[in-house]
């Protein structure tokens, strides 16, 4: 497949923009070409002049874990039954059929990054997913992190239980002695012999990738000490981190700019529905990213209908975001932040062909891609 006479937005490192083509094999991108083809062929795509981006990343959603008017029956975000639980596995929870996917692929969203929710201190795995299959398995790209939360959600879920934690100590209390568990264990392995190794522990077992930072800790967190609490932590443990919605962040821009920190923004179609989001604002992606913070900006995904990510980082650039920045924001900077740049989030040689194209601006309300091509198939 070559799709030719496009404006290529490859989101490389140069940021480079120009007229040419992608050739596409095998779902792997083999050639980015400013060269104008003279000698074209039939089942060539004429873009004819249109915007063709790397497919867009929402780097923090629940798809797949809820279907749409069915209720408690088919959610599958948060395991209640104790506060922590780094030993669950997302894709055991992932529903393919949702609806969702399918909305998302035709919005030019062809990866999502999917999170257990943040009711627990510790709550699971997390994945990168292509928004194309039927079986999960399949589905994924990378198993990329381990989920924290902060502040009100694990408060107000174990308090109305009459369980610990109560307090922001007692969750930070909480977290800390599972990571101390788990790197006590780590290092019993490695120092035992095979024939004496200790039992094996799945909870462990899930946080030694984490510890060894071969996954990065996305730390749910709002509000300002929330935030500040999660790099605390990441720094006692040496943890690689991700500020996820970040709602203060840009009260703090200056200090988590000396923390070389990173964040995943949103839901920004929201209101400020509980006290840890008083500060919520459209310009916190702006504000961070105009501080040199790498940002990424997420639907959240129920919160915000997962279709509406083009339109979220539209309304960043309405409030100080440059379009630069807000592409960034959906593409390479998601692809960064989740660990998956190897595979996505650029128009380069090598990685997965995931190409949208629109005529007009992807971030206007009225803009509908007019291709999708995910792992070299066209689905829209």
């Amino acid at each position: 497949m070559v799709i030719y006479n496009a404006k290529i937005h490859t989101m490389n490192a140069e940021r480079e923009v120009f007229t040419g083509s992608v050739t596409i094999k095998d779902g792997i991108i083999t050639e980015v070409s400013r060269q104008p083809h003279r000698a074209v062929k039939a089942d060539w795509i004429n873009a004819h002049g249109a915007d063709l981006y790397p497919g867009f990343i929402d780097a923090h959603t629940h798809v797949g874990l809820t279907t749409n008017g069915v209720g408690v029956e088919s959610e599958d975000f948060n395991e209640e039954s104790e506060p922590c639980s780094p030993q669950l596995r997302i894709t055991d929870a992932i529903n393919p059929f949702d609806v969702s996917f399918e909305k998302a692929l035709k919005a030019g969203i062809t990866t999502v990054v999917i999170s257990p929710g943040s009711m627990n201190p510790i709550s699971g795995g997390i994945a990168a997913v292509s928004t194309y299959g039927k079986r999960i398995d399949k589905m994924v790209l990378r198993n990329i992190g381990m989920k924290f939360a902060l502040g009100e959600n694990p408060k107000m879920t174990y308090m109305n239980r009459d369980e610990s934690p109560f307090t922001r100590m007692a969750i930070a209390s909480i977290i800390r002695e599972e990571l101390a568990k788990a790197k006590r264990y780590m290092e019993d392995k490695e120092a035992a012999d095979e024939d004496e190794q200790p039992e094996l522990d799945f909870r462990h077992e899930a946080m030694i990738p984490l510890l060894k930072r071969e996954i990065k800790a996305h730390f749910h967190c709002h509000r300002a000490d929330d935030i500040f609490t999660a790099i605390r932590i990441s720094q006692e443990f040496g943890l690689d981190y991700v500020l996820i919605h970040c709602t203060d962040g840009h009260l703090i821009a200056d200090e988590l700019a000396e923390e070389n920190a990173c964040a995943v923004v949103g839901p920004i179609i929201t209101d400020p529905c509980k006290p840890e989001m008083a500060n919520v604002t459209p310009a916190n992606a702006g504000i961070l990213a105009a501080h040199g913070i790498k940002t990424a900006i997420c639907t959240d995904h129920s919160e915000t209908p997962i279709e509406y990510l083009a339109l979220t980082a539209g309304i960043c650039i309405k409030h100080g975001m440059t379009r630069e920045q807000a592409l960034e924001a959906i593409t390479i900077n998601a692809a960064e932040i989740a660990g998956i740049e190897d595979i996505t989030g650029s128009i380069e040689t090598g990685k997965r062909a995931d190409l949208v194209l629109f005529e007009g601006s992807p971030f206007e309300v009225m803009s509908d891609p007019k291709m999708v091509i995910t792992a070299g198939k066209i689905i829209k």
